[in-house]
C-alpha cells in the first residue's frame, strides 16, 4: 500500500505521515518500536501511528528513492513477522459449501459454509467476506499481507472446506486455476485469466507470487490410487486428513465413517506417490479419557505406523447445535478441564520424533462458541510454558526451526534421521546449528512399492517429498548475511539425497515440486515429466 493510499483510506493527515517518518528515524536509530511510537502520537490525540501504516510509509519512502532498503528496519515493524519465518507465505482460501459424507457428531454446520467451519473463524470469515471466490480470496490476502511488510514471492497455498476429494471435478479444477490466476496477477488493476488450469500453473512457474505448496483436506477413506493422479494434477504436494483417533471404538463412537486401518492404508498410498502428510489428531472424544488418549497418541509412531511429516492437535470442542452436545446434554459426555488438556498436551508434545511438525495445538474456534471446557485461544504458549516449568523440552520441527536466529552455512551439520513408517524407509536429512536449531531439511523416501498406477514417473525411483530451507522469507534471487534461504543448503541436501539412493541402487530420483519450484529443480538437472520432476542417477 503506497503511503498516499494509506493516507486516503485511512484518513490520515500530513502530519500524521511526518509522525510515521520521525517513528521511523527513530527506529532506525535504535529506539524501540513502542518507544518511538509513544514519543510521536498522532498529533489529534487519536492513539499512535500502527504498524501497518509505518509499513506502507517505509515502502513508499524505498519506492521513492528517499532511502535505501533496510531489511533490519522492516523486520522491527512488520507485523506478525512468524507468519513468514518458516521461509514461505501461506495463504488460506475457503471452498463453498457441499455435502460432506462423513457425519461426525462433533462437527457443526453453518448455512452456506463446509461442515466443520463456522463463520467466525480467521480463515472462514475470509472466505464468507468474499463470497468463497477463489481469485479474491487469494487476491486480496496477498495484498493484505504486502501491505504488512511480508514478502509474497513464495505462497503454500492452502485450501480448506472439508473434503475437497467430494466436490464436483470441475469445482476443483476452476478452484484451483481461479487462484493460480490470482498469484500469475502482480497488477490488481490487471487480473490474469488463464483459458486453462495447465496455462495457469505454466505461467506461474516464473509468476509475481510462485506456489511453493499447494495443500487439500480430505478423509482416509477418500484417498485411493486414482486420486493420487488428480492431486497432482492439480499441483497438490501436501494431504491433510482427518485421523481424528487410531482407536477403532473411538472412531465408530464419534461417527467418523472409516478406521484406523483405512488411514494407516492412506497414508501409505500418500507417501508412495510423494505427497507431504499431515494427520489431524482429536483428544477428548466421545469415549475417551487422558489415559487412552496418551495410549492413542503413541500409535502414531514407530516401526510400520501412520508418522506423519505434521500433525495438528486439535482437542474436541463442544459445540451447540452438534450430535456431541446433545451426549453432553444427557451427561453422555464430560470435556476435559483446561488444566487436564495442558497436562496431557505438555506430556505427550515430548514424544514427537525431530521429523514432525506440529503446526497447530488448538483451533481458531473462537470462545465464545464453546458451551464447557477449555476456551483458552492461547493454550499452546501456556503448554510451551508449563514445559519450561517442568524441564521438558519438545523437539518437534517447529520448535526447532531457525527462525530469527542467524546462520552460518559452513558452521551446521548434517544428520540422516532414518525411520520406518508403513511400506517405506524414510530420510530426515538435516543441517543443524550447534544448539541443534533446524537450518533446513529434506525429506527423502524410499517407498516399497515403486509401481504407482497412473503415476508413472515413479517407476523404480526414489522421490524427494520435501526440501526447505529456514529463515525470514526472502525475495526469489536475494540474499542476506547470515539468514540461511539461498546459502547453498538446498542444492546440498538434495546432492546428498541422490548419493543415498545411488548407493541404495536407485537409477532415477523423482520430485514432488510445487508449479512454482519446478524451476529452481530444472536448474538442478530435474526435467518435467508426467506429473513429477526427474532426474536420471546414472
Amino acid at each position: 500500500m503506497k503511503a498516499e493510499n494509506w493516507k486516503k483510506k485511512r484518513a490520515y493527515t500530513q502530519a500524521d505521515l511526518d509522525q510515521a517518518v520521525a517513528i521511523l528515524e527513530e527506529i532506525k536509530a535504535g529506539t524501540a518500536l513502542n518507544v518511538a511510537q509513544r514519543a510521536h502520537p498522532k498529533p489529534d490525540g487519536g492513539g499512535f501511528i500502527p504498524k501497518h501504516a509505518l509499513v506502507a510509509v517505509y515502502t513508499q519512502m524505498v519506492e521513492s528513492g528517499t532511502w535505501p532498503e533496510d531489511e533490519a528496519l522492516l523486520a522491527k515493524i512488520r507485523m506478525k513477522p512468524t507468519r513468514t519465518l518458516s521461509g514461505v507465505t501461506t495463504v488460506t482460501v475457503l471452498t463453498r459449501y457441499h455435502p460432506c459424507p462423513g457425519e461426525c457428531i462433533f462437527c457443526p454446520q453453518e448455512d452456506r459454509l463446509p461442515k466443520s467451519y463456522l463463520s467466525e473463524e480467521p480463515g472462514a470469515k475470509r472466505g464468507v467476506e468474499n463470497n468463497f471466490d477463489p481469485y479474491l480470496q487469494v487476491s486480496n490476502r496477498i495484498r493484505a499481507l504486502e501491505a504488512v511488510g511480508h514478502p509474497t514471492d513464495k505462497i503454500e497455498l492452502l485450501i480448506l472446506g472439508g473434503s475437497f476429494s467430494v466436490y464436483p471435478r470441475d469445482y476443483q479444477t476452476w478452484f484451483v486455476q481461479r487462484c493460480f490466476d490470482a498469484m500469475n496477477t502482480d497488477d490488481p488493476a490487471h487480473p490474469a485469466v488463464s483459458d486453462t488450469l495447465a496455462e495457469a500453473q505454466l505461467h506461474n512457474v516464473h509468476a509475481a507470487h510462485r506456489n511453493v505448496g499447494l495443500v487439500i483436506e480430505t478423509r482416509p477413506d477418500l484417498v485411493n490410487r486414482a486420486a493420487l493422479a488428480r492431486y497432482r494434477e492439480l499441483g497438490v504436494t501436501k494431504v491433510q486428513m482427518g485421523a481424528q483417533s487410531l482407536d477403532d471404538q473411538i472412531l465408530a463412537l464419534n461417527q467418523r465413517g472409516h478406521t484406523a486401518q483405512e488411514t494407516l492404508a492412506a497414508t501409505a498410498l500418500l507417501r508412495a506417490g510423494g505427497f507431504k502428510i499431515v494427520l489431524h489428531w482429536m483428544p477428548n472424544l466421545l469415549g475417551a479419557t487422558p489415559d487412552s488418549d496418551r495410549e492413542d497418541f503413541t500409535r502414531l509412531w514407530g516401526e510400520g505406523t501412520y508418522a506423519p511429516d505434521e500433525i495438528k492437535i486439535y482437542p474436541c470442542q463442544l459445540l451447540e447445535g452438534t450430535k456431541l452436545y446433545q451426549y453432553w446434554q444427557q451427561g453422555d459426555y464430560q470435556p476435559y478441564s483446561e488444566a487436564t488438556l495442558l497436562d496431557l498436551i505438555a506430556e505427550i508434545k515430548t514424544t514427537v520424533p525431530r521429523y514432525c511438525r506440529i503446526n497447530r495445538i488448538i483451533r481458531d474456534i473462537p470462545s465464545t462458541y464453546v458451551v464447557e471446557g477449555n476456551k483458552n485461544t492461547s493454550l499452546r504458549q501456556d503448554i510451551h510454558k508449563e514445559m519450561q516449568r517442568r524441564g521438558t523440552r519438545c523437539e518437534c520441527v517447529r520448535c526447532r526451526e531457525i527462525r530469527k536466529k542467524q546462520v552460518n552455512a559452513e558452521g551446521v551439520s548434517l544428520h540422516d534421521l532414518v525411520y520406518h513408517p508403513v511400506h517405506a524407509e524414510e530420510h530426515f536429512l538435516s543441517y543443524d546449528t550447534p544448539d541443534d536449531h533446524l537450518a533446513g531439511f529434506l525429506r527423502l523416501s524410499f517407498p516399497e512399492d515403486t509401481q504407482v498406477t497412473g503415476l508413472e514417473d515413479l517407476s523404480e525411483a526414489a522421490i524427494i517429498r520435501e526440501v526447505h530451507v529456514y529463515g525470514q522469507s526472502l525475495e526469489l534471487g536475494e540474499e542476506r548475511a547470515g539468514i540461511a534461504q539461498h546459502s547453498g543448503m538446498g542444492t546440498r541436501l538434495i546432492e546428498h539425497a541422490e548419493a543415498l539412493a545411488r548407493q541404495k541402487g536407485y537409477q532415477k530420483m523423482a520430485v514432488i515440486a510445487a508449479v512454482g519450484t519446478r524451476a529452481y529443480y530444472a536448474s538442478r538437472g530435474y526435467q518435467m515429466g508426467a506429473l513429477y520432476m526427474v532426474k536420471s542417477l546414472t
